[in-house]
């Protein structure tokens, strides 16, 4: 830690801290007169965490013996991490007892493996969070639900104590403060007030500037024209890279919980963008982000609004009778609605689906499920119904979670501990960029996919008085997941899939939910698994068994598929300015401009 001290200037010192002061003093005050304007509620536990963990705290106190045997493995554990640091303060080199797992970024300084003492610091932590977490993962008789909430807010606990989110223990940051004497925690406060200030009061992590990133400059920069809109949707549709197109369009339903830049976000991994030049006619819905005024739009609406409005648009666009959908996540389940509802009006114009990471059994919710209860559910629409909307914040807040060492601890440090600024990057920008979900959709969404899972069962949900039963679905589908995917978990997408009535093709792809989709050939990354059977196996671990892994991107493998079922008719390339509908104004369109991050409450 031998780096050369520079003198702070005692003026600028002065005028930092003094605003400091004054910033500090300002937000102090305006959460007084918040709280006394609101009342000062009392503490609750929506989240069911504190039931949960007295359930747990029951069935450990009802085997004393299991629990004074891991205390003693713990002892001994904490004994042989002693007599390794005797070792290496000797000059030994013994092999760790504790490692971090593959891909753990918080202990990459070379500091917590070469020094002694934050070697001891990491491997205490790393033997103290095993034993936490597989102590309450293994208490026995505490039901499924109590049991993933313990999981998940467990590891939170750990995650959260971690020696790198300290400035005393980390040895990255004390050797800037060393160096800086101090002025990288100065700054660090300073930009923690910043993001309380621009959270309006709510601390709201800063991951990436937005001012570096300009929808249609240098993100979601793919040229074309929105041709239709609604009350919920603009839909666009890109320029032709290609001289001729397939007779079929492509028409993507993107998720209404994300924005659909995130399939268009540089040239170099644009899924849009390559996807015009293998030759489709490419249109995307843009889904608004709505208001109070729209809380009465509900799942049939996004429906009738969204999907069907769009496959009647992109028919009167291009005078074709078939178009090939794609639905990605939440977009994915409106799909396969959708896809029950023509079905039962025996309308054919969905030629084909590709589902990406798309849930339409929701038997295994992942860690999602943590926040899915009656409970958890009854209160979040009080909440919406006072308001209108669930607030973008709050959900994005939910998925930051689920990688909170990535999203939330790594930028704790990088901001509060180092005081640097975000590094510019367009995926975090687009990360940044959350939606708000009506009141009246979102309750439905909740109660009848997550809570009741009934859209796997024949006619267990009905839009607009038809009975939806997708396993009279007989469309060629294309199922797309990923296995380290944490939302929309590859073995319950793979029971959707089986849930459908016609040919499909499942395959699984390396990484997770977005990187695992975003993966252009052209990387060469991660991987994927096919099989060769004609019909999905029962179960998915009976598929993965038989399944062989490829090289690559399954973006090629997709290609494949599709112009298999596009037959060798083209059409000449597909001006959007020179359609049978009006052009409205240039792609990405005013709905996917508009940032609640830069709106103040």
């Amino acid at each position: 830690m031998n780096t050369p001290q520079q003198t702070p200037d005692v003026e600028e010192v002065a005028k930092t801290y003094a605003e400091v002061a004054q910033r500090s003093a300002k937000l102090i005050s305006s959460h007084i007169r918040r709280q006394m304007k609101q009342g000062v509620a009392a503490p609750n536990d929506e989240l069911g965490i504190a039931k949960a963990f007295m359930d747990l705290m029951a069935k450990m106190l009802a085997n004393p013996f299991k629990m004074a045997q891991a205390q003693m493995n713990l002892v001994w554990q904490y004994f042989s991490l002693w007599q390794h640091s005797m070792q290496r303060a000797a000059g030994m080199a013994p092999v760790p007892l504790a490692q971090p797992a593959k891909g753990d970024n918080r202990f990459k300084d070379a500091e917590w493996e070469e020094h002694f003492l934050f070697d001891f610091i990491k491997q205490s932590y790393l033997i103290t969070a095993r034993h936490v977490h597989d102590t309450v993962g293994e208490v026995e008789g505490l039901n499924d639900v109590s049991q993933k909430k313990v999981n998940f807010f467990t590891r939170q606990f750990i995650d959260a104590l971690s020696p790198s989110n300290f400035a005393v223990t980390n040895p990255e940051v004390l050797r800037e403060t060393v160096r800086s004497q101090g002025q990288n925690l100065l700054k660090g406060f300073s930009n923690l007030l910043r993001d309380v200030e621009e959270g309006d009061g709510q601390l709201r992590v800063k991951m990436t500037d937005t001012k570096d990133f300009e929808l249609g400059r240098n993100v979601g920069t793919t040229p074309g024209k929105v041709v239709f809109q609604n009350d919920l949707i603009q839909l666009l549709q890109f320029s032709p890279t290609t001289k001729k197109q397939f007779k079929r369009p492509l028409l993507i339903i993107p998720p209404w919980i994300n924005k659909y830049y995130i399939l268009d976000l540089r040239e170099k991994n644009s899924f849009i963008k390559w996807a015009s030049d293998q030759g489709h006619t490419v249109f995307v819905v843009s889904w608004v982000n709505p208001d109070v005024k729209l809380a009465e739009k509900g799942f049939e609406d996004y429906l009738n609004e969204g999907a069907l409005a769009a496959i009647d648009a992109v028919c009167r666009q291009t005078g074709e009778e078939e178009v090939n959908l794609i639905g990605y996540c939440l977009g994915g389940t409106l799909l396969g609605s959708a896809m029950g509802y023509l079905t039962a009006k025996k309308d054919k114009r969905i030629a084909s689906a590709t589902f990406f990471v798309a849930l339409l059994d929701f038997s295994i919710p992942g860690e999602l499920g943590v926040f899915i209860d009656e409970e958890q559910v009854a209160s979040l629409e009080k909440k919406m119904e006072a308001r209108g909307y669930l607030e973008g914040s709050e959900m994005a807040g939910t998925f930051n979670m689920l990688r909170s060492n990535d999203l939330i601890w790594s930028f704790v440090v990088n901001n509060y501990l180092m005081g640097k600024e975000p590094f510019p990057f367009d995926l975090l920008f687009w990360n940044s960029d959350s939606t708000r979900m009506p009141y009246k959709m979102h309750s439905f969404y909740l109660r009848n996919m997550y809570l009741k899972n009934l859209l796997k069962e024949p006619g267990g949900i009905t839009l607009n008085g038809v009975a939806i039963d997708i396993g009279k679905i007989k469309t060629p589908c294309y199922f797309i997941s990923t296995i380290e995917d944490h939302i929309a978990p590859w073995k319950s997408t793979y029971l959707g899939a089986t849930k459908l009535g016609g040919p499909v093709r499942f395959v699984l792809g390396g990484s997770g939910h977005i990187a695992g989709i975003v993966n252009p050939p052209a990387a060469n990354k991660y991987g994927f698994w096919t099989s060769d059977e004609k019909k999905l196996q029962a179960t998915p671990e009976e598929w993965f068994a038989g399944a062989t892994q490829h090289q690559g991107s399954w973006w090629a493998d997709w290609q494949e598929w599709i112009s298999a079922r596009n037959g060798k008719e083209r059409v000449a390339a597909r001006d959007p300015a020179k359609g049978n509908l009006k052009a409205l104004e240039d792609a990405p369109g005013s709905f996917v401009k508009f940032r609640l991050d830069t709106q103040k409450a």
